[in-house]
Formats: structure tokens, sequence, C-alpha cells
């Protein structure tokens, strides 16, 4: 069955409860990472896997928490005694193929692939198929080029992802009736801000979005001094779930 493992709960701002954005998607054929903010690699190996184990990296928008650990996967899988071997596939939205060749023009030899063979693409309007998978992805109200994505497995399960975002007919859509809808919730209601999600907006999105379960994450240290819970449960009262790191879900 579909696993989900969350990573990193946290944001940007640093914090021993919770690390930066990240989380491995596991289904019979496929081991894809979203996101990969600082600290990444190492909350790889408490879960039990390694940067040679993932197949398919996908990136959410471009900020720093969510990419800063793109660049020591590279490097680290260029390791002379564990070398990299297997195709690896990244993909971000618009934009995300000049970022990339900027992260070249500074790293060089250091980030090419050198043992494996590396591809990055941005996000098409057709689904992607990669292996056992479906993967749709629609625009987010963030900032420019923001994307959240839809995994779609063969046993008919389904996991939508928001990355950062506000409230948008978008992120409804990519969890219409999903099994587990992961969802920012950097701040709670009484200190909203533009371009992020809060309790009660998630509550919104997971009940017009009609899915099944609720996973809140992005969650800035100022959330650890509200009933997170509370405030999404009072308009969505399907199961939801505060993420915490290296939770893990079976789908």
């Amino acid at each position: 069955m579909p696993e989900l493992i969350l990573l990193g709960s946290g944001t940007g701002v640093p914090s021993l409860r919770r690390s930066s954005p990240g989380l491995m998607i596991i289904s019979d054929q496929t081991r894809m990472m979203i996101d990969s903010g600082p600290g990444t690699l190492r909350k790889l190996l408490e879960a039990g896997l390694t940067y040679r184990d993932v197949d398919l990296i996908l990136y959410t928008h471009l900020h720093p928490d969510h990419t800063s650990d793109l660049v020591p996967t590279l490097f680290a899988c260029n390791y002379g005694d564990f070398p990299r071997e297997k195709d690896l596939l990244c993909i971000g939205g618009p934009g995300f193929k000049s970022f990339f060749e900027e992260l070249k023009k500074l790293y060089g030899p250091w980030i090419e692939s050198q043992t494996y063979h590396l591809t990055v693409k941005e996000v098409s309007k057709e689904p992607l198929l990669y292996r056992d998978l479906k993967i749709l992805s629609k625009s987010m109200a963030h900032i420019s080029g923001s994307v959240g994505y839809r995994v779609e497995f063969r046993d008919g399960k389904s996991i939508a992802i928001s990355g950062d975002t506000d409230y948008c007919q978008n992120i409804i859509d990519l969890g219409f009736e999903a099994d587990l809808l992961v969802l920012e919730c950097s701040f709670p209601d009484e200190k909203k801000v533009e371009g992020h999600l809060t309790p009660s907006l998630t509550g919104r999105v997971g009940l017009e979005s009609h899915c099944k379960k609720l996973l809140l994450t992005h969650l800035y240290p100022v959330c650890d001094k509200f009933d997170i819970l509370e405030q999404c449960r009072q308009v969505y009262r399907g199961e939801v779930l505060l993420g915490e790191d290296l939770m893990r879900i079976i789908i």
C-alpha cells in the first residue's frame, strides 16, 4: 500500500521540533520526494532511506526552505564510495529549469551527474505517467511558479499536496475526493499572512474538496502556541492530522 513519510513539518524558521519542508511518497515501484528543504538528507537517513533511493523529486516552488538540499543531494550522488547509478528525474514549476541552470553555473561539475542520468523538467498541462504513478499539477496562490500536485496510484488511491499556497480553487480541484490532502498551515487564524493558509482556511479547502483526510504541515513556530486542530475542525469534520517530523501514513 502507498505510504507517505513527512520528513519535515516546519518552515525556514529554525525549530527544534520541526524540520524544513520535505516528504516522501513510497509506492510499489517508486520512491518520490516532494521538496527538499535544509536538513532533508539527514531526515531521509532517520526514515531509513538515502539519497540513492529517491527516483523522482518534485518541487512546489523555489523558496530556499523548499529547495536548499537539492545541491547537497546532487553533490552526494557523485560521492566516490557510494555513487548513484539509477536515473533521477527532477521536476518543478515554471522557471525551474532556468533556476537549475543558474545552480550549474555556480557549482559546475560538483552537481553534474557523473555516474547516472539526470533529467530536469518543468510541469506541463498533461499528467505525468511515471512507473506506477499518475501525477497532475496546478498553479498555487503563493509566488510565481508555485505548483501543487496530485498523485494517483494504480489501486485507485490518491494524495494531493499543496506546497505553499493561499486559499484557491486549484488546490480544491487537486484535492477533490483525495484519500489524503496535505495542506500547508503556516499561521493560526489570528495571524493570517498573505500567500499562506490558516487552520480555518485548511478546513474550508478540506470541506470543499470532499477529501477523506487532512494532514496539516509547514507549521511556523507560532502554531505550537495555538490549538491548530480545533481551529480546523470548526470547519472540516473529517479526520485531521497535525504534522510531525517522520510521521508515517499508510494511504
